[in-house]
Parts: structure tokens; sequence; C-alpha cells
């Protein structure tokens, strides 16, 4: 199973939550101060290279699973075909496509050797109920991306549902590739590559615990 989240996505993913002493700050309301702190979490435990990798990495998914609203990146992602689920195959789908995500991203994250860079935040925009906090990252010879983190008012809480990277979504190129492998096989023949994937992921990484 080719993995949905591509590497150009993921690793510029991966980049936007590593923090250099260069970022910029800017006046913030709540969600722009949640991207912040999720970004600062990460950082510190990423630069405790001390902490045994297994320690570090559940220590990285705590932070990320504060802000990360998975459940609604999960749904999102599956679009039109979420409704065809039964409540325990809705659940099963959203623990397998966290832990899938998670996995992936948390190991990127902790073996990420990252360079001269930094994050601007740029400004944030609230609708009642949802944001949008603009970042770019500034990398070596004036590189540059731009990343916008979607986010959901939810349960008393700001969550990020979408990360859209120079453009691109992670939660249609998610909903791209799912609808692919469904038409094609099946649901159950999704739900069947995302726990091979998934095997393969925790073959490759410290258990949970």
């Amino acid at each position: 199973m080719q993995p949905w989240y591509g590497p150009i996505i993921i690793w510029t993913l991966v980049g936007s939550l590593l923090l250099a002493t260069h970022a910029m700050r800017a006046d913030a309301g709540e969600p722009m101060e949640k991207i912040r702190q999720t970004v600062n979490d990460v950082f510190t435990v990423v630069s405790n290279k001390d902490l045994p990798a297994p320690e570090r990495q559940a220590k990285i998914r705590q932070a990320v699973l504060q802000h990360f609203g998975f459940n609604e990146m999960a749904q999102r992602s599956l679009g039109q075909h979420w409704s065809t689920l039964t409540p325990p195959q809705r659940q099963e789908f959203v623990t397998l496509f966290t832990d899938l995500l998670e996995r992936s991203y948390v190991t990127r994250i902790d073996s990420y050797n990252a360079g001269p860079q930094g994050i601007r935040y740029l400004k944030e925009e609230i609708d009642q109920d949802r944001a949008a906090v603009h970042t770019e990252i500034v990398r070596e010879r004036d590189l540059s991306a731009a990343v916008e983190y979607r986010l959901l008012h939810k349960e008393g809480n700001w969550k990020v549902y979408d990360i859209v990277i120079e453009g691109v979504s992670l939660v249609n190129n998610y909903r791209t590739q799912f609808n692919t492998i469904i038409a094609k096989d099946s649901y159950a023949g999704l739900v069947k590559q995302m726990r091979l994937k998934l095997e393969q992921e925790n073959a490759t990484s410290p258990q949970k615990g």
C-alpha cells in the first residue's frame, strides 16, 4: 500500500513542528497559541536526546494528540464513505487512522535532523467555531513554505483537523487516495491495507506504553 500522506507532505509537516530560534512572534488568539504550544512542546522533547527513544516518542505522541483532532480528521478523510459505516466500523477506522498517522508522524519527527529554520506566525482567522492559523516555514537559502493549520472548536477546545501545505490539503490528499483504494477494491480492502501498513510501522518503531 502506498503511504497516502506522501513523503513531501509528511516531511514539510515535520518541519513545521520544529521550532528554531528565529521564529517570529505575532499577536495571537487561542488558536494560534494552541499551534505555538504544540510546536514548543514537540521541540522540547525532540531536542532532549538523553531520553530513551520509546519515552521520547511517547512524549511527542502526547504533545500532538492534545491538539490534533484525529477523529474529525479521519471522518473528513473518508468523506462520503463515512456515512456507510456502522458505529463499530467508524471506531475501528478512527483507531487505525490515528495509529497509522501518529506512528508515521512521531517516528519521522523523532528522527528528523533540523537545519537552520524558523516559523513565522503570520495571522489567524476565526469564524465562529472554525479557525485558520497561517504560518510560514523559513529554511536555508531563503526557501520558504506556507503552512495553514485549520482548527475546529469542539467540546471546549480548539483542535487541528487539517493542514494545508503550499495549497495541498492533508485531508484532501487522504480522501483522494482512500477513494482510489475503495474504488479499486472495497472498504474492507482499505482496512486490510491499513492494518498491513500499521504492522510494518510497528515492526520498525518502539511499541506504545
